[in-house]
């Protein structure tokens, strides 16, 4: 059975510059992957590819079976791909329920976007903060808004970049919890995490980046374990 996401042998060449050297992924439906490395590795690069924003020098994208390779973000998108991003992307003057509005009334159930909106804010747990604007929230807030406008459009495969930054403790194990929820749901959860304690314990692959290449995947067990992925990444933190 095909994953929900397969990313094969991508290339990306900024002039003579490999910011991907042939790497490949795969991301299942009710699970979550994580793809982790340096700073540089090439995470960000690798995010536009899937996402549709950059497109590669070699390789292929198939979402749901389907090859998107050169499909814009707004196809993929309706292949079931949403994503948040490392800087916030918020409407700042907007409340925090008109943000999540705007994505549910953008996704399948649009004519029910008020219910979908409600549920999100009680998941979430944002009630003391709905009817705020964005740009008044403190960071791990704002950041969980953005996971929720995200999952407002019900998508299929969701990619969270650096998610848990400026997520205190407890948000952070509320955030695990979430994540754990929404592959509960079926979805494939895609993450970029520098948070090593929340990656081990959330995510059920690990693929590892550096330098442009996937160096090591498998289970957190495993991956902890892999003298390759120490010396490049977990052995300095």
């Amino acid at each position: 059975m095909p994953s929900l996401l397969e990313v094969d042998d991508v290339t990306v060449v900024f002039g003579g510059n490999r910011a991907l050297d042939g790497a490949g992924l795969r991301a299942e439906a009710g699970a979550v992957t994580g793809l982790i490395g340096p700073n540089g590795a090439g995470k960000s690069t690798f995010f536009d590819v899937v996402c549709g924003l950059r497109k590669p020098t070699t390789g292929r994208v198939h979402i749901g079976g389907s090859d998107v390779t050169r499909h814009g973000p707004a196809r993929r998108a309706r292949h079931g791909l949403a994503r948040t991003f490392q800087r916030l992307e918020l409407f700042g003057r907007l409340s925090v329920r008109d943000n999540l509005l705007v994505a549910a009334e953008l996704g399948p159930h649009r004519r029910k976007a008020a219910g979908v909106v409600t549920d999100i804010i009680d998941r979430l747990e944002l009630h003391h903060v709905a009817d705020h604007s964005a740009d008044e929230l403190p960071t791990g807030t704002a950041r969980l808004v953005e996971v929720g406008r995200a999952i407002a459009a019900k998508p299929s495969l969701i990619l969270l970049d650096e998610p848990a930054a400026g997520l205190d403790h407890t948000e952070t194990e509320r955030f695990a919890a979430l994540l754990r929820s929404l592959a509960a749901d079926g979805a494939a959860v895609l993450l970029v995490e520098h948070d090593m304690g929340l990656v081990m314990n959330v995510c059920d692959q690990l693929f590892v980046l550096d330098l442009g290449k996937m160096i090591a995947s498998g289970p957190p067990e495993v991956i902890r374990r892999d003298q390759a992925v120490l010396a490049a990444y977990l052995g300095e933190v």
